[in-house]
């Protein structure tokens, strides 16, 4: 990609880790030598702007519900739709699951996958681990905090990484979701591999 193409990035800035998700995406924009706008979504008619979209973690009974009630969610569909790459982590996973089994989440139906919601117990309970993930060449230091898991899985989801054998990073087509929180480390690559499809070993900055 040429260093003087301009993309632009979406997170969807309802609730959760908006800001860190940003800064993310700004810092593989320096380190791939590309200019990304990225922008927080709160309304309407920026999604369409964007070639790239992410939907963080957070509280989903939240996200869902604010998403739904500023009209959100239809654009969010149509982006993924479209091809374009998404990456949903922690609460975005769930948002963008087909069953969260929670009736209080209207999720968005994007992946095929049922969520345990908290699948690793309690904020208490947050831990971190060096996790080996598929598509990237050594493993990825993953932040759980109050994690989901996916419970069950169509054929048409690839299983990126597991933890204590449940399914924690998953890819479906356009879209990878992860359990854990890759905007609160320096570690780019499920950014990178989200967006661009591809990474390499050293895009920490």
């Amino acid at each position: 990609m040429s260093p003087s193409q301009n993309l632009v990035a979406g997170v969807i800035g309802v609730q959760g880790d908006v800001s860190e998700h940003i800064d993310a995406i700004s810092r593989l924009g320096v380190h791939r030598n590309i200019s990304i706008d990225t922008l927080a979504i709160r309304q309407t008619g920026l999604i369409p702007k964007c070639d790239f979209l992410a939907i963080p973690g957070g509280e989903s009974t939240t996200i869902s519900r604010l998403i739904d009630d500023i009209d959100l969610s239809s654009e969010i569909i149509s982006h993924a739709a479209s091809g374009k790459p998404l990456l949903v982590t922690c609460a975005g996973l769930i948002v963008a699951s087909s069953n969260a089994n929670d009736p209080r989440v209207k999720t968005l139906n994007l992946l095929d996958v049922s969520i345990n919601r908290n699948a690793f117990g309690r904020q208490i309970d947050s831990l971190e681990t060096d996790l080996p993930v598929i598509g990237l060449t050594d493993p990825f230091p993953a932040v759980f905090i109050r994690a989901p898991a996916v419970e069950t899985a169509s054929n048409n989801v690839e299983i990126l990484a597991e933890y204590q054998g449940k399914p924690v990073a998953i890819r479906q087509n356009n879209i990878i979701g992860t359990s854990f929180h890759p905007e609160l480390t320096s570690d780019l690559r499920i950014h990178d591999l989200a967006f661009f499809g591809t990474t390499f070993p050293n895009s920490k900055t």
